[in-house]
């Protein structure tokens, strides 16, 4: 069995969020609660970048902001309630709507140059390249 530190990392700091998210959240049996909402999100690498695939069902691309700041990725936006005013004829609302915020700090060897974003069926894929590393160069000496 493979464990994978990054995943870990994730899924625990989504687990703190709901645990807070919960705690603070006003629920009540008779009344609809719009919780906020946390996108799920992948994180794959290979040798030429990072790829982030977020899930973000039924949010339009005008309302995804993608911004860097000091090495920072950072998504935001927001996922808005269907029915506004049209709640007779619902029996249950459990998807969740409203604002969500994430950010990531990269690593050191990203471009941030070359970042790249686009959304395709409900998923915006974040595409970071890496940067070329520094090779050694072996320097030949002459004589004279």
């Amino acid at each position: 069995m493979n464990i994978d530190p990054v995943r870990e990392m994730f899924e625990l700091q989504r687990d703190i969020n709901r645990l807070f998210e919960g705690s603070l959240g006003k629920s009540s049996q008779h009344q609809t609660t719009l919780n906020a909402w946390t996108p799920t999100v992948d994180i794959f690498e290979d040798e030429n970048a990072f790829l982030l695939k977020v899930e973000l069902p039924e949010v339009s691309r005008d309302e995804v902001k993608v911004n860097l700041d000091d090495n920072v990725l950072s998504i935001s936006g927001e996922r808005r309630l269907e029915f506004e005013d049209k709640r007779d004829g619902y029996h249950r609302v459990e998807r969740s709507f409203g604002q969500f915020y994430r950010s990531f700090t990269l690593p050191p060897n990203v471009n941030t140059e070359a970042i790249s974003a686009e959304v395709k069926d409900g998923v915006l894929r974040l595409t970071l390249p890496k940067k070329e590393e520094a090779k050694p160069k072996q320097i030949q000496v002459k004589v004279s």
